[in-house]
């Protein structure tokens, strides 16, 4: 099969920066087209792919017929609507997390996906990651004992930038979903399980929330996270057992944060480091979605299982009691 043509939706700092470059690099596609009405703003893709074709605007890029996926980073109030439109126009589709800003939407693009016969995906790297399948297996296979508890903590701090669009409201702004999905989805992830008992303690700021206490049972394992976007940049997550526990130091997008290490630690043994610094997630992610579009085979993280984080999330606003 042919390797897939991408074309970006607007020329975002995080399309520039990771998206991109992997959507160029990744096994069987390239970056060929990316519409912005800023031409200076195509610069940055332009040294990522030399030939590449700049569209004035959205709804020219996912026309072109030289597009067969479309991989789209805009604001999160409008994934939905693009997602659709690109799905319509043949396109297979991409689209940044959170995909949706409420579960019953993700139903909406479930029903769009199947009836267009294409490939439509939200951008959730981190089940790519190695280092996510080796904390799955080894908690699998009893590595340290049952599982009872899982902690989480995601955070950094973006409140001198009221222009970033994190930090307005009507945008669909907040930590909950820019990096919420990462602490839920990685969880669900890794027990297979999904939350019950879903609360939290929500700060708010200008109508979106700046810091989440999130607390839920995944069965019989109770659960804990903080999210936040006015802390000083942190990651980490731990899965406590009856016989051991396993941190990861950098979860989420190691090796920017940090060394990317899945530590075991359990009583009566020496503390085994695994080291996965040289994984490049977006890569994965990307090569992982061009072989289903091409081939049909299963896409490992499907819309389905996007829209259980987003239910979480859903209760986790609904359920929430105010720190302020």
């Amino acid at each position: 099969m042919a390797d897939v043509r991408w074309g970006i939706l607007g020329a975002s700092n995080f399309a520039a920066q990771h998206m991109g470059p992997a959507l160029h690099a990744a096994a069987g596609g390239s970056l060929e087209a990316l519409a912005t009405r800023s031409p200076e703003k195509a610069d940055r893709f332009k040294d990522i792919a030399p030939n590449l074709k700049v569209h004035e605007s959205y709804d020219a890029l996912i026309a072109d017929p030289g597009v067969d996926a479309v991989y789209i980073p805009l604001p999160n109030t409008l994934h939905v609507d693009w997602t659709l439109k690109a799905l319509e126009a043949g396109k297979h589709v991409l689209t940044e997390k959170p995909v949706a800003m409420q579960a019953d939407e993700i139903d909406t693009l479930i029903k769009a996906r199947d009836q267009s016969g294409k490939l439509a995906a939200e951008a959730y790297m981190i089940v790519f990651h190695p280092q996510w399948h080796h904390v799955r297996d080894l908690i699998a296979k009893g590595a340290i004992g049952t599982l009872q508890h899982v902690q989480g903590m995601f955070c950094f701090n973006n409140g001198d930038q009221p222009e970033n669009i994190r930090n307005q409201a009507d945008l669909g702004g907040g930590a909950m979903r820019d990096i919420g999905v990462y602490v839920i989805g990685s969880t669900r992830f890794v027990t297979g399980a999904e939350p019950t008992e879903v609360s939290a303690r929500i700060r708010w700021e200008s109508g979106f929330d700046v810091f989440s206490d999130i607390s839920a049972r995944f069965g019989s394992v109770t659960y804990s996270a903080c999210v936040s976007t006015r802390l000083n940049p942190y990651q980490s997550m731990t899965f406590h057992g009856s016989l051991g526990s396993i941190h990861l130091t950098a979860p989420f997008n190691g090796p920017v944060f940090g060394d990317t290490c899945v530590i075991l630690r359990r009583a009566g043994h020496d503390e085994s480091v695994a080291r996965f610094n040289g994984a490049r997630q977006y890569d994965l992610q990307v090569a992982a979605f061009n072989q289903s579009a091409t081939t049909g085979v299963a896409y490992p993280c499907p819309l389905e299982f996007s829209k259980g984080t987003q239910v979480m999330m859903d209760a986790a606003f609904e359920n929430a009691q105010s720190l302020d």
